[in-house]
């Protein structure tokens, strides 16, 4: 039992590598509540912590339409082959 409340405090303890001072699941990753450390936190992409169910999947909605958006970008920059310029003036 010992280790794991060991565990338990180490991982509430951790700092992320490169942001010294600020500790991890410290707020919601989503609308910045902070998380209390005898509630439950919602975990998404293994490090982003969130208050409820809601808000992780809210950030996943979020995320998915930012895939769908740059796929269609990048698609719109592409262009069939035999569309080029000389194809154009033709």
């Amino acid at each position: 039992m010992a280790a794991s409340v060991a565990c338990a405090g180490f991982f509430f303890d951790a700092e992320p590598l490169g942001e010294p001072g600020l500790p991890a699941l410290d707020a919601c990753a989503l609308c910045s509540k902070r998380l209390a450390r005898n509630s439950d936190i919602f975990m998404y992409k293994g490090d982003t912590p969130f208050c409820s169910q809601e808000c992780r999947y809210e950030q996943m909605q979020i995320d998915a339409l930012r895939v769908r958006q740059a796929a269609r970008s990048a698609g719109g920059r592409q262009q069939p082959s035999g569309t080029g310029s000389a194809a154009r003036r033709g």
